[in-house]
């Protein structure tokens, strides 16, 4: 699997500063990064976003987005156009 699937938090703020710096580090050898939530490997998910010490797949952000609109009963104005933007792209 690809190392793209892995979202790092501030990782573009890092490749930024580093090539300001004239620093290129080499590429590290991947290892799987695991959901702190479900367990799984990257490798068996569509995204995984790293924090610091923890991660989260794609699906149980989903289930997180999914419990808490269910908890509020109406979603702000805000939440709403985010998921209006997922339904559409996942049809």
């Amino acid at each position: 699997m690809s190392k793209d699937k892995v979202i790092k938090l501030g990782e573009k703020r890092a490749e930024v500063e580093a090539n300001k710096d004239g620093k290129n580090e080499e590429p590290q050898a991947f290892e799987p990064v695991y959901c702190s939530f479900c367990g799984r490997p990257n490798t068996e998910v569509l995204k995984m976003v790293k924090g610091p010490g923890v991660n989260i797949c794609s699906e149980c952000t989903m289930i997180a987005v999914q419990y808490l609109i269910m908890n509020d009963r109406m979603p702000s104005e805000e939440a709403q156009k985010v998921l209006d933007a997922i339904w559409r792209i996942s049809k």
